[in-house]
């Protein structure tokens, strides 16, 4: 096995602390979309052993009725991104017709959509176990004006 050369040694410490540096920076100041250097608060809480688990998802209906799951591929949108501003969405529902543009650009031959919904599906756990047990809680609504 060969040894390593001085700059390579150099060259992989200089990787190591930069990488590092880059991580404890994004620890402080980053945000959660700036991943893998984001401060990773996504993982900072935890749910009771028998506390329901969220699971947020966005759903559009176009106009034949189907229903499609809206993500960062069909949408643009990412669930973090929902998550991070359910709030925002709660409060004024209205900012989901964003979304069913975002969707129409990058689907300009589907059907428009004529309603988006903002669901969190809880599952229920028990003493730290999926039952299998859960029920959607619609947080927000936005449907198309006539």
């Amino acid at each position: 096995m060969a040894e390593l050369t001085t700059t390579a040694r150099a060259t992989r410490v200089i990787a190591a602390v930069v990488g590092v540096a880059l991580l404890l920076a994004g620890t402080v100041w980053g945000q959660d979309d700036k991943f893998p250097f984001g401060p990773f608060s996504m993982y900072a809480g935890v749910n009771g052993p028998n506390e329901p688990a969220p699971d947020t998802r966005v759903e559009g209906t176009d106009s034949t009725g189907r229903v499609i799951v809206l993500a960062e591929r069909n949408a643009g949108v990412r669930r973090a991104e929902i998550e991070g501003q359910e709030g925002a969405y709660v409060d004024d529902p209205s900012r989901l017709a964003r979304i069913a543009d975002s969707y129409q650009r990058l689907n300009p031959g589907a059907p428009p959509l004529v309603k988006v919904a903002l669901i969190v599906r809880e599952h229920e756990i028990h003493n730290s176990s999926a039952t299998g047990r859960w029920w959607d809680d619609v947080r927000a609504v936005w449907d198309r004006p006539a």
